[in-house]
């Protein structure tokens, strides 16, 4: 790694004992604490994922990599090798998930270990994978701008990373059959269900595995009206998300 690059992830991710991993966290940070969305399995949320003084840094290399070079410009994709701070990013998110203490270790038959194959946990072989993701959407969202409901392309495997800069918003997730999927109420099953709302915080990280990401959809509506939380409406501006995916082995 040269001089240029190393500089730009110390700024962004801080310093390193050994000059080789960075650290953002490893997990026994108290800020890096991962909620699970109860209403929707395999959905995670990590609201303090990157603090401030690091989202700044991270705004100003993105910037003067040039993603965004024209007003028109709003959404910038890589694919295979990550920039180096998409990289550090990645190794991050790994490290900050491996060290929870919601890690599901695979299940092992006639073992009463794990028992509970149902409970919120994150799929450890997902973070053994290499690399965990080699595709970034950069997007850039004016105050209005959104985007529809939809699930990722299947060209996608498990398990999505999504980071929030700049602007706080609400992310609405539905089921795909647009049903509460099993429940009964007052005697008609599988009414229409409500849009899941969850609120993404400058520098939080949502994760998506299992049925959040092939069963819910997701979008983001900041037409007015749409913005709200806890009953107060969002104070929008400019949004930076940074997506991280990876693309299905071709056999």
């Amino acid at each position: 790694m040269d001089a240029a690059n190393e500089e730009i992830l110390r700024q962004v991710f801080g310093d390193s004992s050994d000059g080789e991993d960075l650290e953002l966290g490893d997990g026994s940070d108290p800020s890096h604490c991962w909620e699970p969305i109860k209403e929707i399995k395999g959905l995670w949320l990590c609201r303090d994922f990157l603090p401030p003084q690091r989202q700044s840094s991270l705004l100003s290399t993105i910037q003067n990599e040039g993603w965004f070079t024209q007003a028109s410009h709003n959404q910038a994709m890589r694919f295979g090798d990550l920039p180096s701070w998409a990289a550090e990013l990645s190794h991050s998110i790994r490290k900050v998930v491996l060290a929870s203490d919601f890690v599901l270790e695979p299940i092992v038959l006639g073992s009463t270990d794990n028992v509970n194959q149902n409970a919120c946990s994150f799929p450890s072989d997902l973070f053994c994978r290499e690399p965990l993701f080699d595709q970034l959407i950069l997007n850039s969202y004016q105050p209005g701008e959104g985007i529809c409901a939809h699930i990722d392309l299947m060209r996608f495997e498990d398990g999505i990373a999504i980071l929030s800069l700049e602007s706080s918003c609400v992310m609405h997730f539905s089921p795909v059959d647009g049903t509460s999927r099993g429940f009964v109420m007052d005697g008609e099953k599988d009414p229409p269900m409500a849009k899941i709302p969850v609120y993404l915080t400058q520098g939080s990280l949502i994760f998506m595995s299992g049925e959040s990401r092939y069963l819910w959809k997701h979008e983001i509506n900041r037409m007015p009206g749409f913005q709200k939380w806890e009953g107060e409406e969002l104070n929008q501006k400019r949004r930076i998300s940074i997506t991280l995916r990876k693309l299905c082995q071709v056999e």
